[in-house]
Formats: C-alpha cells, sequence, structure tokens
C-alpha cells in the first residue's frame, strides 16, 4: 500500500482548493442556506465544467474513470468549505446505485447526463423507524400489469426536491432474512404519487425531506437489478457513500483546527497570544490527533474501495464510528477555544459545527458503526 498521493491526486486537491476558495465563500455557503435549492445553476455547471460531477463514472458512461481514492481527495476539499447543494445526493447516492444496479440503459442515460450536469438524482432509503439495516424498509412495491406500485414513506431524503430521478428502495418480497426481498427502482421526476416535502433542518446546507408514494404507478423498467435481490448493491453504495462522508467531514475539521490555531497565535490574552498557554497548546494538540487518525482511517477505507478488499465494509465503519467523534468533538473545541466570538452566528464556525452534527447521524451514528464493527468481527 501506498501512503503517499500520486502527482495527478496532488494536481486535483490542488485545483480543487483553488476552485472551491474562489467559488464557494463562506457567504455564497450562507446565501444558499436560505434558499430552497442550496445551489446555483451557474455552479452546478462550474462543477460539470471540472468533470467532477462524473469523476467516479465509467468513461463510456461520460465520467472520468477515476478511482475512489480521488474522489475523496476531492470530497475533503469540499468539506473544507462546508460546500452546499445536491452533488453528495446525486453522484454518491442516486447517480453510484445507478451504476451498481442499474440496467444498461439506465446507466446510458442517467450516468451520462449526471456528470454532464444535466440530471440530478437522490437516494430514498430511510423511512419513519430510522433505521439504517434491511429490516427498515417497509415502503412496498407491488406487481400490478406488469409493472409496478410503489406504497410507503422515505424521510430524510437528501436533495429529493431537486431530482430529477430517485432511486426508491422498496420491499417486493419477503425471505428468511430481511434483505431478502429488497428491490431498488429508478422513478422518474413528475410520477403521478409522489410527492415531496422539504424538511426543517438545524443544518440549513443540507436539505432533506419527506418523499410520500401513494398508489404510485412505474413500469417494469424502472426496476434496478434483479427483483428482490438489491441489497448487495444498496449496501455497497452505503459503504462508498459513508467513505465519502467520512472525507468531507475529515476536510471540515481540518479547516476548523486551521481557523483555530490561527487565531490563537493573533488572539492576546494577559499581554501573551493565548496560543502560548498550556490549556489552549493542549487543546489544540488533541484537536490535530483527532484529526490526524481521522484521515488515516477514512484513506485506509477508500483503499480498500478500490482495491475491492474483504474489509472494506470493516474499515468504513471504523472511520465512521471515529471520524463522526473526531469531528463533532474539534468542531466543539473550536468554539470553545475562540471564546465568546465562536458563539456568535456571524462566526463561520458555526457553519462547521452544524454540518459536524448533520454528518454524524447520516449513515448511521459512532454507535450503531461500533456495534457494525462488532458484528463483523464475529463478537
Amino acid at each position: 500500500m501506498d501512503f503517499g498521493f500520486s502527482p495527478e491526486q496532488e494536481m486535483l486537491r490542488a485545483t480543487a482548493r483553488k476552485f472551491l476558495e474562489n467559488e464557494c465563500t463562506s457567504a455564497f455557503v450562507r446565501a444558499r442556506m436560505e434558499e430552497p435549492a442550496g445551489v446555483t445553476d451557474e455552479f452546478w455547471a462550474k462543477l460539470a465544467e471540472q468533470g467532477w460531477l462524473g469523476l467516479i463514472y465509467p468513461e463510456e458512461h461520460g465520467g472520468s474513470g477515476l478511482g475512489f481514492v480521488d474522489l475523496t481527495v476531492l470530497m475533503e476539499e469540499m468539506g473544507r468549505v462546508v460546500m452546499p447543494g445536491p452533488f453528495f445526493s446525486t453522484v454518491l447516492l442516486g447517480g453510484l446505485a445507478i451504476r451498481e444496479a442499474g440496467s444498461t440503459a439506465q446507466k446510458k442515460e442517467w450516468l451520462a447526463r449526471i456528470a454532464a450536469g444535466r440530471a440530478r438524482t437522490a437516494l430514498a432509503w430511510t423511512e419513519p423507524s430510522a433505521r439504517w439495516d434491511a429490516a427498515g424498509v417497509t415502503c412496498v412495491g407491488r406487481e400490478d400489469r406488469g409493472g409496478f406500485v410503489l406504497n410507503g414513506t422515505k424521510l430524510f431524503v437528501l436533495d429529493a426536491h431537486l431530482a430529477d430521478a430517485l432511486v426508491v428502495v422498496a420491499r417486493t418480497g419477503e425471505g428468511k432474512a430481511p434483505e431478502e426481498g429488497v428491490s431498488l427502482f429508478l422513478v422518474p421526476k413528475g410520477t403521478r404519487g409522489v410527492d415531496v416535502k422539504l424538511l426543517p433542518t438545524m443544518d440549513q446546507t443540507r436539505k432533506l425531506c419527506e418523499v410520500s408514494f401513494k398508489d404510485a404507478s412505474v413500469p417494469a423498467e424502472a426496476l434496478m437489478g434483479v427483483k428482490g435481490r438489491a441489497w448487495p448493491a444498496l449496501a455497497r453504495v452505503v459503504e462508498r457513500a459513508t467513505v465519502a462522508l467520512c472525507a468531507e467531514m475529515c476536510g471540515g475539521a481540518q479547516r476548523v483546527l486551521d481557523m483555530t490555531t490561527d487565531y490563537a497565535k493573533i488572539r492576546v490574552a494577559f499581554g501573551k497570544p493565548i496560543g502560548t498557554y498550556q490549556g489552549v497548546k493542549h487543546k489544540a494538540a488533541d484537536m490535530l490527533v483527532d484529526v490526524e487518525n481521522a484521515k488515516s482511517l477514512t484513506y485506509y477505507a477508500a483503499w480498500t474501495v478500490d482495491e475491492n478488499a474483504p474489509e472494506a465494509a470493516l474499515a468504513a465503519s471504523m472511520a465512521k464510528a471515529y471520524v463522526t467523534d473526531a469531528y463533532r468533538k474539534v468542531a466543539g473545541a473550536g468554539i470553545q477555544l475562540h471564546g465568546g466570538i465562536g458563539f456568535t452566528w456571524e462566526h463561520d464556525l458555526h457553519l462547521y459545527f452544524k454540518r459536524a452534527k448533520s454528518s454524524e447521524f447520516t449513515f448511521g451514528d459512532a454507535t450503531y458503526h461500533r456495534e457494525r464493527v462488532a458484528q463483523l468481527i464475529n463478537l
């Protein structure tokens, strides 16, 4: 395993940092927080021009065909600026589900449109039970007249109100295990019987929705893969998305650390910069240890994805369990070390603290993933 980055990855990081620092300022982020869309068409088009919307998609479908570590480098930079918008939901949830489970026709149509910036997607998975396992899938897909009828409710669907198509997780049958009978459907925007409502959230950089299906009819061609056997593909999608989320969280934590150490060097108390006091030094050192450990686990998990390693699922949960706690702790410590100014809404630290809290529960919190780690090592 090479612990360094390739020249191409270093170039990607430098290019992404320069672009995002110019195009995704805190003023831009705050403006998008006040809008339902959370993104502008101009900004989305620029992401497509950079080639980022199709970074991990095959070249034959309009993508760049790069690896997951490359995407992880990009996600870290996006986390540094708390980038809003449907990039995550489109590229890493809906789009990745189409890449993993879609038919040849579905991939040809949708991946090319996503890569070109002409389509956005989302994954409708979680339900009112808020469970992240297969037992939580109760939305029903019933066969009817050569197609399927969907009924049920999905909650906390990221950017569903912006999606041109939803990848819907539904139960089409029962089996000995909850994973049996789970299917995926590609449901275009405007399908009758599908209702999307925007939900209020603590982190306004993330737009979450409630999606209701009431006798929503879709053709047989909407089914992705084999009926009732979609869980393995969905699990791969979620594991990869979890690693990408960890990379985004690492970028945010690193930015909080940078802001805090810079402030500690210039903020004077009792005649000296506060960074010279032992209490501040040790707190900053703890923050650095958390950030570096988080990055190590995240990039290891990304490497297992690229190598299709047997321990990929374990690595993803190890990373999420640690990074979840690390980002929350680092964001909280950053506010504490900034003192009074850190508690004002005008300071950007709040953007990172809110993103840390919303990311904490996405794809399962630290407790969920520690339990999953224990199960994966047969405890």
